[in-house]
């Protein structure tokens, strides 16, 4: 299970560099857009709290890739991080290969 969801958080980065780079429109364009629907429902789903801020706790027990680059994510050192921290984690990291 872990490595299934470490795969999608990959394959979640590297479609939204992709599609942001090669696909303006069509095909690509509605799998970024499935991609990050699946993002936003894993996250919501990892956020028991329903306050969207995912704690480490939260992150260890519903997004364990999320949670192994947790200090990364968390630029502000605040204890917790945002669905939007986490894309902007995701394409850095995409850009960067």
């Amino acid at each position: 299970m872990k490595k299934l969801l470490a795969t999608m958080l990959l394959c979640c980065a590297s479609t939204v560099a992709f599609a942001q780079a090669a696909a303006p429109q069509g095909v690509g364009q509605q799998r970024m857009e499935r991609m990050e629907q699946q993002l936003q429902t894993r996250f919501a789903n990892a956020n028991i709290t329903h306050d969207g801020k995912l704690t480490r706790e939260q992150a260890v027990a519903g997004m364990p890739m999320v949670a192994r680059h947790f200090d990364e994510i968390d630029t502000q050192k605040a204890g917790y991080i945002t669905l939007s921290q986490i894309e902007a984690f995701m394409q850095e990291r995409a850009a960067a290969r």
